[in-house]
Formats: structure tokens, C-alpha cells, sequence
């Protein structure tokens, strides 16, 4: 889809890479890769790119590689600063007509990085996103845990959200993802024993890779809960 007006021909690629596994993503996205002219992807400082890794067998050698590199800061501030100098970047090889494919882990529209930069350019090119297998499908996939059937309410529950808010949404859903778990394990699960959905929880991390690991919430070490993690809560299991 295009947003906003065309006014050149270069054209911005939103392109989901799925949660890891190379083998989930889409024929659209493979395509993508493969004839872009140029492929950007995010890094956090000091690392390499984790969608770069899932692709890197579509990259051509005349490719013009582009790394975002966003700073590991708690403030906000420098990345978005980093998301402003990338948008620019990018722009000036659209505006001359060169097609940029921006990798993206799990869906671009699914709480994914390529939103910073899909506001920053959708009123001045085109814009076409390809979907990608979201964490959210991959962990039920793994945990062979259906999300939702018939009436069910289904909630995506950032954890850094308070515990009121995520009580509140616990209280009406059926199925419950909880993502971005990190340091706010501990918090999470002391919420779910006081609700008494701890049985009822299913941790799963690094979903579709090799070190995929799927542990009840009791064996989890909560120093080592890394943020590709997930909590899915059934009520109905």
C-alpha cells in the first residue's frame, strides 16, 4: 500500500524477517531482498544486526548495505535522533530513484523498528510493507498453545506497563501475550501468582531458533530473561 503522495520513484520497503528461523520468511520478502538496490537494517551499538543474520543468504554483493545503528540507552532522546539521520539517509537514495528494502524483525506493523522510520518518510515516497511471522504466531506455534477461537479476547500486553493496567486487561481476556519481559519478569510473574494464572502461563524465549527454550515460570532464572521472551497466558488450557 502507498501512503501519502508520490512524488518520485524510488520506493521504501517495510520487510518482515519473521522471529528468526530463515525458513519463515515470506516468498514476498525474499523477492524484496533480493532486488533491492539497497538493504538497511538496525543494529544496536556495538552489535551486528540479528535481521541482517536471518537474511544474509539473499544479500548480493552489488547491494548497498545500510546499518542503522541505534544507541543502547535508557533515553529515548539518541535513538530517535539516530531514526531522524537514518530517515534522511535513506531518502536521499529514494529520491533518485533507488528502491530500499528496511529489514525488520517480526512484522513491521507489529510493534516493529520500521514504524520510527515509516512515519518520518510515508508523506514523501512510497511506501509498501511486507508482512513478516510475528513472535506472537512463532510462540504459539512452538508452545502449541492456540491464541484465540470463536469469541475469544485476545491482549498484547507490553510488560513495562503497570501492574493496574495489566491487571485490568487480565481480567477480560481469554489469551494473553506478554512481551518485552527483560528485567520485568519477576514483577510479571508475581502478577500472575496473585491472579492465579501462573498455571495457566507459558514462558517461551528465542522462539524458531536453535536455542529456543520453553520453561514453566518457577525454573525461570529472572537475571537471564532476555528481551526476545514471552509469556503467553490461556485460560482455556
Amino acid at each position: 500500500s502507498c501512503y501519502g503522495r508520490k512524488i518520485m520513484t524510488g520506493i521504501l520497503y517495510g520487510v518482515g524477517v519473521g522471529p528468526g528461523d530463515p525458513s519463515l520468511l515470506t516468498l514476498s520478502a525474499i523477492q524484496c531482498i533480493e532486488t533491492a538496490d539497497a538493504v538497511a537494517y538496525p543494529c544496536l551499538e556495538g552489535t551486528a544486526s540479528f535481521a541482517r543474520h536471518v537474511v544474509e543468504n539473499y544479500l548480493k554483493s552489488d547491494q548497498e548495505e545500510i546499518p542503522i545503528i541505534i544507541p543502547m540507552k535508557q533515553d529515548p532522546e539518541p535513538a530517535q535522533l539516530a531514526y531522524d539521520q537514518a530517515a534522511e539517509h535513506l531518502f536521499t537514495r529514494i529520491k533518485k530513484g533507488k528502491n530500499v528494502a528496511v529489514l525488520c524483525e517480526g512484522d513491521p506493523f507489529f510493534y516493529g523498528s520500521f514504524q520510527f522510520l515509516f512515519y518520518r518518510l510515508a508523506k514523501k515516497c512510497s511506501v509498501k510493507i511486507i508482512p513478516g511471522v510475528s513472535s506472537l504466531m512463532s510462540c504459539a506455534a512452538s508452545l502449541a498453545l492456540p491464541l484465540a477461537a470463536r469469541n475469544d479476547v485476545l491482549s498484547v500486553l507490553p510488560a513495562p506497563l503497570p501492574n493496574t493496567v495489566l491487571q485490568a486487561c487480565l481480567n477480560v481476556a481469554d489469551t494473553a501475550a506478554i512481551i518485552k519481559l527483560g528485567r520485568h519478569f519477576s514483577r510479571i510473574k508475581d502478577l500472575l501468582s496473585s491472579l492465579n494464572l501462573d498455571q495457566s502461563a507459558y514462558y517461551i524465549e528465542r522462539s524458531s531458533l536453535p536455542n529456543e527454550k520453553i520453561e514453566q515460570l518457577e525454573n525461570i532464572d529472572p537475571s537471564k530473561v532476555p528481551y526476545f521472551s514471552m509469556i503467553l497466558v490461556n485460560k482455556r488450557s
